[in-house]
């Protein structure tokens, strides 16, 4: 994939809900949740393990500016923070993203495990110790 077909490289500037230097951060145009935001590197990396110190120090900053953001706006109840780094990890855009899904009272029945559930056969560990 070419920078130029990748959806994260190509962002119409009005998705862009803030930036610094290294990174931006929008809301996920397919959200699991009120406020799914996607926290992007600018540089087109598919990794989060290929990001350089200045980045990672810029994702997290944006990162808590979009839960800032969500707090503000929506009061959730937690969130669930999640990157899929690489194809068997689920990574369908080959561009590192961090996942930002505010979670609300009730919105599931049992929310225990959380990202856990990525692997559902080994998700529920506490029902054998209940």
């Amino acid at each position: 994939m070419t920078t130029k077909s990748c959806p994260f490289c190509s962002l119409p500037q009005e998705r862009i809900l803030g930036q610094n230097a290294h990174a931006l951060w929008i809301r996920d145009g397919f959200p699991v949740s009120p406020g799914h935001s996607l926290v992007i590197p600018k540089r087109h990396v598919g990794s989060f393990f290929e990001t350089s110190a200045a980045e990672r120090t810029a994702l997290l900053d944006l990162l808590d500016q979009a839960q800032a953001a969500a707090v503000a706006e929506l009061r959730p109840h937690g969130a669930n923070i999640g990157i899929n780094d690489g194809a068997a990890a689920g990574q369908t855009v080959p561009h590192l993203h961090i996942h930002l899904i505010p979670r609300f009272a009730g919105d599931q029945a049992d929310p225990r495990g959380g990202v856990r559930w990525v692997i559902p056969d080994k998700a529920d560990y506490w029902s054998s110790r209940d």
